[in-house]
């Protein structure tokens, strides 16, 4: 998705988190104890540079809450968990979701790097529920 964006970075990171550490970091950051799809801390800026090693950041994703989205509204969960791979990401490219018309661009882009990503069959494509 970084290379559709045409974004260069030395290091990303994305953790794959439980409820329980998805809901602390929720609270600590945010004040806010309950549990969400994914949580970005972004380092360097996409256009930044360092000097050095490029770090765009960090995305905490947290799979129950994908699973559990994904079996309320009949989606898969890998497609699920993708995408909040790619909504983090975009939250790190410096797209935000706080206004309509923020959130309405947000959707947009997150479709368009779906739609490449199933192109280039790079979607995540397996997923344990357990």
């Amino acid at each position: 998705m970084l290379a559709f964006k045409k974004v260069k970075t030395d290091e990303i990171s994305i953790h794959f988190v439980d409820k329980k550490t998805i809901s602390e970091l929720h609270k600590e950051f945010f004040q806010d104890p309950t549990p969400t799809d994914c949580i970005t801390f972004p380092v360097d800026a996409p256009d930044e540079d360092p000097g050095g090693h490029h770090v765009l950041g960090e995305v905490f994703v947290c799979p129950e809450v994908a699973i559990e989205y994904a079996k309320a509204h009949k989606l898969l969960p890998y497609d699920e968990v993708s995408m909040y791979i790619i909504h983090g990401l975009l939250h790190l490219l410096g797209y935000d979701d706080l206004s309509p018309d923020e959130e309405k661009i947000m959707r947009e882009e997150e479709k368009r790097c779906m739609k490449y990503l199933r192109k280039q069959n790079a979607l995540i494509d397996e997923i344990s529920e357990s």
